[in-house]
């Protein structure tokens, strides 16, 4: 109706004015630098990133393309032709700079049809490469791309790379060998899946940890929050951007789902569905804010499920953005903590002080979107400005977006960082939630795991891309 029309059309305004407060902060105190902290009002640079900079620049440049922004996407793409650079000499995380700069310019690009946003996802895709150098072809985490000497993280299990890290690659790579024609990129990219298709799955389970000398898992350890998440995210949206023909893809992610349910699955005295982690056999009842993405995930998939389960899978999608939004309205600022328990008489808190903090993260608004756009419930809505009323009142700076200490406390004890997710995902899903559903529909559109829309590739297409140059 009309009314409703308008109504959200204030909630969008808001959005709008949120992402300008965001971006306006960052480029007067922190601009072509990679974050910025804006309760003292200068750059903030994280190593995940070593010397490339612009992170926030790269990240926002869909939001404010979507949210038609039109003079801050041109001061952003000046920037990205004269000063984005990739020649430097420091050590980079592949997983941050594929989903976060990859995906970035990809987006840029497919939306734009800019030129440069091409040029420079495939000059970074190059630089990339040489992570894969090693005995089995799974990719090292830590890249030096001037010398292309790669690590891993000294803290991962038996020298392993972590799942979440090497399998969040797929869907940028396969467009980068659709954009330069360049076929190599997607075989790096398929080559994962055979490694992983080889080796037995305890329990049909993946662990977070694989060691890319012995091509063998490290411990036992399993997840769908932090460190396994985005791995089971790509093998759904690899099958969707293919036009559904990647049907190695589909296997994959609904043989997990069914061993997920199995073994991590569980459900609260208080009759909230959770996701517990699985260690070498036993469960601990801890659900990250990050695993509240799966809430979107498996409705997502609920539409290519065998037919007996499409349903089941929508309902579980709705369980856990129920237990998610629990987690929020369970704090005294309505935002959700890091981590939260079900155990101990607890369900759906933190239970520990280094659990207890939200860094503007975009999990729990994600699945309200994917749950709004697939079943048009009202709730997810007002779920969703409860968020944008919490984040107005707690997180708004007078120099930005700054991220919680402690969401159990009654006064404010800012972290001083805006992180790029937060224009990339947070503000993003926040906007289409808000939006008709032919903005970026599901049916052309995937999106990556920083929210970075990639277009699904429709059988005709071929090299489209490649005829038109």
């Amino acid at each position: 109706s009309k009314v409703a029309k308008s109504f959200f059309l204030l909630h969008k305004v808001m959005l709008l004015l949120m992402m300008k407060h965001a971006w306006d902060n960052y480029k007067r105190y922190a601009w072509g630098l990679n974050e910025l902290k804006p309760i003292s009002k200068q750059g903030h640079s994280s190593n995940l990133f070593g010397n490339i900079q612009g992170a926030t620049i790269v990240d926002a440049l869909d939001t404010l393309f979507i949210m038609e922004m039109k003079e801050e996407f041109k001061e952003a793409k000046e920037w990205v032709e004269k000063n984005l650079d990739f020649n430097v000499n420091a050590e980079i995380s592949v997983f941050e700079v594929n989903i976060r700069f990859v995906g970035g310019l990809l987006s840029a690009y497919y939306l734009s049809g800019e030129e440069v946003f091409r040029k420079k996802a495939v000059e970074l895709g190059e630089k990339l490469l040489p992570a894969f150098n090693t005995p089995t072809g799974i990719p090292w985490a830590l890249l030096n791309i001037k010398s292309g000497i790669g690590r891993n993280w000294p803290w991962a299990s038996g020298g392993s790379s972590i799942l979440a890290e090497f399998g969040t690659l797929h869907l940028e790579f396969v467009h980068l060998s659709h954009l330069s024609g360049n076929p190599v990129f997607a075989e790096k990219v398929m080559n994962i899946r055979k490694v992983l298709n080889r080796l037995d799955k305890p329990e049909g389970l993946y662990p977070n940890y694989l060691n890319p000398s012995s091509g063998q898992w490290g411990q036992h350890h399993v997840s769908i929050g932090g460190l396994g998440d985005s791995f089971y995210e790509y093998l759904l949206k690899a099958w969707l951007m293919s036009d559904k023909t990647d049907e190695d893809g589909k296997k994959m992610y609904y043989d997990a789902v069914q061993a997920i349910e199995t073994h991590l699955i569980r459900k609260s005295s208080g009759g909230l569905t959770y996701i517990a982690e699985w260690k070498g056999g036993l469960l601990e009842h801890k659900m990250g804010h990050l695993t509240c993405f799966a809430g979107g995930m498996f409705a997502l998939g609920a539409d290519g499920a065998p037919s007996d389960k499409t349903g089941h899978h929508i309902e579980l999608g709705a369980e856990i953005a129920r237990t998610c939004h629990e987690s929020y309205d369970r704090t005294r600022m309505k935002l959700g903590p890091e981590a939260f328990r079900f155990d101990g008489g607890v369900e759906a808190i933190a239970t520990r002080q280094n659990e207890k903090y939200y860094i503007l993260r975009p999990e729990v608004i994600e699945t309200y979107m994917y749950m709004w756009r697939l079943t048009h419930d009202p709730k997810y809505r007002e779920w969703g400005w409860e968020a944008v009323e919490a984040l107005e009142k707690h997180c708004r700076v007078d120099g930005g977006y700054s991220g919680l200490r402690d969401v159990y406390n009654n006064h404010e004890s800012h972290d001083d960082v805006q992180q790029s997710f937060f224009l990339s995902e947070t503000l993003k899903y926040l906007y289409l939630l808000f939006s008709e559903d032919d903005l970026l529909p599901f049916e052309h559109w995937v999106f990556n795991t920083e929210a970075h829309p990639l277009p699904v590739l429709h059988k005709d297409d071929g090299n489209k891309e490649e005829n038109q140059k």
